[in-house]
C-alpha cells in the first residue's frame, strides 16, 4: 500500500471476535479454564462477581461455538467438569499476548501518574 492511499479497516472479524469473547465474563471463564479442567463450583469461586445463573449462560455460549468442552460424570451428585476443546486452546497464546501488554500498558499507566 503507498503511504497516499487511504486505509481501509475491515471490522468484521473484530466484530467476530467481540461476539465470541464479548462481555464481561467470557474472558474470566477462558483464562481460568486456561490452567485445566475446573467443576462448576470451582469456576463459580474463581470468577469472583458471577451468578450462577449467569455462569451456566456464558458457559453454554462458549460450548455452543465449541471453544468450552462441558463432560458430565455420573456420580452422586452429578459432576460435571468444563476445559477448553482444541479450538479454545489456540486462545492461550492469545490470553498470553493479552497479559503481556497488560503488563506493560499497566506499567506505563503508573509512570505516567508519577509524573
Amino acid at each position: 500500500m503507498k503511504n497516499n492511499e487511504p486505509c481501509v479497516v475491515d471490522v468484521t472479524d473484530l466484530q467476530f471476535i467481540l461476539q465470541v469473547l464479548g462481555g464481561k465474563w467470557k474472558l474470566h471463564i477462558l483464562t481460568n479454564l486456561y490452567f485445566g479442567k475446573k467443576r462448576f463450583k470451582e469456576l463459580e469461586r474463581e470468577v469472583i462477581g458471577i451468578s450462577p445463573k449467569m455462569l451456566i449462560k456464558e458457559l453454554k455460549d462458549l460450548e455452543a461455538i465449541g471453544i468450552v468442552n462441558r463432560e458430565t460424570f455420573n456420580t452422586v451428585p452429578i459432576t460435571v467438569e468444563y476445559s477448553l476443546t482444541k479450538e479454545g486452546l489456540t486462545l492461550k497464546p492469545i490470553l498470553d499476548q493479552m497479559k503481556q501488554w497488560a503488563i506493560m500498558f499497566k506499567k506505563e499507566m503508573v509512570e505516567k501518574s508519577q509524573l
